[in-house]
């Protein structure tokens, strides 16, 4: 982020929370409008172009706004998001049926992923490495705009199929954190540009898992990150 000065980040962190919340391509005066920027669109729009010249932002051929790429995303994500704090209702719903199961390993992966589709609003999937394969959540994908396109959710259910390829993602952590987040540009097939998913690995029984989301790109991020580190520190109790 040593390209960036503080108005830039300031206008890619608006514009990327604006983005999640409408689905729509982001433009200056909608930037200046909404959020406290201090400069005048003109402005604004210059400092766009930088940010789009240096692969933050990218921009659609049917709108004059732009949206983020997932350099950006990334970027958001692991250094300008706030992580909401999880109520105690919120941890004891994720609890109580986790560790009700936590005597029989399936059923307990079985509920992981159907507690963690519930809490992401979104398609959830746990891949263990004996071709064990769970989700939960289809009808989550639904609701999402980016879903309403049958090309992108073919290749969805498709990739959903492929357990190879599950596990190929899976792997491809980029960073040192222990959520990890890939978007649909990044997987080489246009007709999943805007999915994104956010995934965790650990071992249990000697077994590895991994367990993710799969959704718009436009995830509840400040949401969703904390609540799968605490299914994480979950797990850690139960099987320690």
């Amino acid at each position: 982020m040593i390209d960036l000065t503080a108005r830039q980040v300031q206008i890619l962190r608006a514009l990327i929370e604006e983005f999640i919340t409408t689905a729509e391509p982001v433009g200056s005066e909608t930037i200046d409008k909404k959020f406290a920027i201090g400069v005048s669109p003109a402005t604004i729009r210059n400092e766009m172009v930088y940010l789009t010249n240096q692969g933050y932002l990218t921009k659609t051929h049917s709108s004059a706004g732009r949206v983020p790429t997932p350099v950006a995303m990334k970027l958001y994500v692991n250094e300008l998001m706030k992580e909401k704090d999880l109520s105690v209702a919120d941890e004891v719903s994720a609890k109580e049926k986790i560790w009700n199961n936590r005597s029989q390993t399936d059923k307990m992966f079985h509920q992981i992923t159907k507690v963690l589709a519930d809490k992401s609003n979104a398609l959830a999937i746990t891949l263990v490495e004996d071709d064990q394969l769970y989700h939960a959540g289809y009808a989550n994908l639904l609701q999402m705009p980016e879903f309403y396109d049958i090309k992108v959710m073919r290749h969805v259910l498709q990739l959903i199929e492929e357990e190879s390829m599950l596990e190929e993602i899976f792997r491809s952590g980029t960073s040192e954190n222990l959520i990890q987040v890939v978007y649909g540009p990044e997987l080489g097939n246009r007709n999943l540009d805007p999915i994104g998913i956010i995934h965790m690995t650990f071992e249990v029984d000697e077994q590895i898992i991994h367990v993710g989301v799969l959704g718009s790109n436009r995830f509840d991020y400040p949401y969703i990150i904390p609540m799968m580190k605490y299914i994480r520190t979950l797990i850690n109790e139960i099987v320690e």
